[in-house]
């Protein structure tokens, strides 16, 4: 029924809309075409009938460490268990490459915590992960809930 695949530079755009409709909601932070061609081989998308339905990447941030960010699902196609399959695909290919810890931050924590994840605190992972928050709008006041798995 859906495919899981690496993006291509031509589901660029599908990407784009999906993260940014729901960036226009506040429930994610938008991401802009330059980072969206820069980190495309992050990605997972899930697929049905040549439309991108699903989104989510994987960020190498440390040492054995990676975040699981950028996850999004048509509102059309929620609850189908999309959502789920892209972060499980993305912590096999953690793994591949030695992540032994993986987190998130979101303001979907039930989400996460049904795939294993546990609550933390944003102070508690390291200072590394934070040169990309420094840029973020809501940097002095974020408000997004961490947690991680290991």
């Amino acid at each position: 029924m859906f495919i899981y695949r690496k993006p291509t530079f031509a589901d660029v755009d599908e990407i784009y809309n999906l993260i940014a409709g729901y960036a226009a909601q506040g429930f994610m932070l938008p991401k802009p075409y330059n980072v969206l061609y820069e980190t495309l081989r992050e990605f997972v998308v899930a697929e049905q009938d040549g439309k991108i339905v699903g989104v989510g990447a994987l960020h190498l941030t440390w040492n054995e460490l990676a975040e699981v960010r950028s996850m999004a699902v048509h509102p059309e196609f929620s609850r189908k268990g999309i959502g789920s399959a892209i972060v499980k695909k993305l912590l096999e290919e953690g793994r591949v490459v030695g992540v032994k810890k993986f987190f998130t931050l979101t303001y979907r924590p039930e989400f996460f915590k049904s795939l294993g994840f546990e609550l933390t605190t944003k102070e508690s992972l390291p200072h590394k992960i934070w040169k990309e928050c420094i840029d973020c709008p809501k940097f002095a006041n974020c408000d997004e809930i961490a947690l991680t798995l290991e």
